[in-house]
């Protein structure tokens, strides 16, 4: 029977967690340099010990007698008695802190020479310097928050847009975790009944579980499964930015419009042909949105070696694209013929894309000429544009077609949307085991196939908060934060 042992499971790898924790006590500056203020931050069993070593109030109890969230103004000094600083020391006592343990955090002047002589101070007390994410780490091992929990306070941190902030923000308050929480009861309840026929496999009578209601659950398991993974390509695209890909002929004024959009010379711009030869990539804020702009080689017929790397690379990059941004140098009429070839050679890979057609150079061009550019292109279906990203025409109208053509939808904090990579794989795979489930109630195989896959399911809805994570796993998750998190 499967239900019993995988709580089991499940206990000892939460038991397992616990006894992972490392017993020092750790310290580290939890704030950027530069700043008017800087904090100190000491989790472990002696955080409050080691600081009463080298602080001192200026009134009232010693620091250990202090009451749980305290503020205490104080002096920090050194061994020879020198006042290192006059600083501020909140106390977080065990369980009631980030990391779950005794917990101390110092508020000092930001000088690097003070949070230095302070740090040292501290581990001449016995506390290490903690690695990157430690505190985290140590917040999920201790229970105070599961795996995806806490990657969400890393999104939180880098979040750059209101979006991505609402993400970061229902994820980390456990708005994905409950979501998964209610797919694994549901997965729980139909492997038990399933199991449970199994055990009484010699009992043809008994009859724990009706198919026709467990494919109606499975079924609705699915729905949910697939709902979230299908959200991973929104959660993506506002966690790391729309993809757009800037294409065209050789001086149609490509990096010119990326440097324009970018508001910095990013790309170098020079009239002469096939300047670009690589991919140049970056990331801007459009009214809300983020962009992940990307200035491609120009596209023309070559003998040069190198350029053709880079026009393979532009078709690369038009795959991995959601919205595509066709530049037409409208100043060079010979071009006409040569954009209709190259409409052959681009628009079969662009018929899952967003594409708008940008006519640039219109300020050297009379009206009428533009008019027959635009009804050259009377074929294409897809918005088209007049602008010049040298004299930034357009670049207005431009911004609010890319929003509009984005078609993100407003997040809120109630909406659960995938935005890690390994949730998002995590919930494949869980789809693929349910997916298996279902046809396997369809053609009515037996239980223990049918639990297998079940079994799997919950594996991998587990996985992404952390209940059957390895080390390797967690090491993998926590180094990408920086120290003092």
């Amino acid at each position: 029977m499967l239900y019993f042992p995988t709580l089991c499971r499940i206990f000892a790898l939460s038991k397992g967690k616990s006894q992972m924790m490392n017993q020092d006590t750790i310290c580290a500056i939890s704030t950027a340099q530069g700043g008017a203020i800087g904090v100190i931050r000491i989790s472990g069993p002696r955080a409050i010990e080691a600081v009463s070593h080298i602080f001192n109030p200026i009134s009232g109890k010693p620091l250990k007698q202090r009451r749980n969230f305290s503020l205490t103004f104080g002096k920090i000094f050194s061994n020879e008695g020198e006042i290192i600083d006059e600083v501020l020391v909140s106390v977080f006592r065990a369980p009631h802190s980030y990391t779950g343990e005794e917990s101390v955090e110092i508020s000092c002047h930001g000088s690097s020479y003070i949070l230095q002589r302070v740090l040292q101070l501290l581990i001449g007390q016995g506390c290490r310097l903690a690695e990157p994410g430690e505190y985290t780490q140590r917040a999920f091992l201790n229970g105070k928050m599961d795996l995806s929990q806490a990657e969400a306070v890393a999104d939180l941190i880098s979040s750059a847009t209101s979006a991505t902030h609402r993400m970061a923000m229902n994820q980390m308050r456990g708005g994905f975790s409950r979501e998964l929480s209610a797919l694994r009861d549901k997965l729980l309840h139909l492997t038990s009944l399933m199991e449970l026929e199994l055990d009484f496999s010699d009992h043809e009578e008994l009859e724990f579980a009706d198919r026709t209601e467990l494919s109606q659950i499975a079924d609705e398991i699915e729905q949910v499964i697939s709902r979230l993974a299908n959200s991973f390509s929104v959660g993506n695209a506002l966690k790391n930015g729309v993809p757009v890909a800037i294409i065209g002929e050789t001086n149609a004024g490509k990096s010119t419009l990326l440097n324009a959009l970018l508001n910095e010379e990013k790309a170098i711009v020079s009239d002469v042909h096939g300047t670009t030869r690589d991919v140049i990539e970056d990331t801007v804020n459009l009214r809300g949105l983020t962009f992940r702009f990307i200035d491609t080689a120009g596209i023309r017929q070559t003998t040069d070696v190198v350029e053709s790397i880079g026009i393979e690379r532009t078709f690369q990059k038009i795959g991995q694209a959601d919205i595509i941004l066709w530049m037409i140098d409208t100043d060079n009429s010979e071009l006409r013929t040569q954009s209709s070839e190259l409409k052959t050679e681009i628009l079969p890979h662009l018929e899952d894309k967003n594409l708008i057609v940008l006519f640039n150079k219109c300020d050297k061009v009379p009206s009428e000429q533009l008019s027959e550019w635009e009804a050259s292109f009377a074929d294409v279906d897809a918005p088209k544009l007049f602008l010049s990203a040298k004299h930034r025409m357009g670049l207005d109208e431009l911004e609010t077609l890319l929003v509009k053509t984005a078609a993100l939808p407003e997040i809120s904090q109630s909406d659960v949307i995938v935005t890690n990579v390994r949730h998002y794989e995590a919930l494949i795979r869980a789809l693929d085991s349910i997916h298996r489930v279902r046809s396997g109630l369809q053609m009515n195989l037996s239980g223990d196939f049918v639990s297998q896959d079940l079994r799997e399911c919950i594996h991998h809805l587990s996985d992404i908060v952390g209940e059957v994570s390895n080390d390797s796993v967690l090491q993998n998750i926590f180094r990408h934060f920086c120290i003092g998190k």
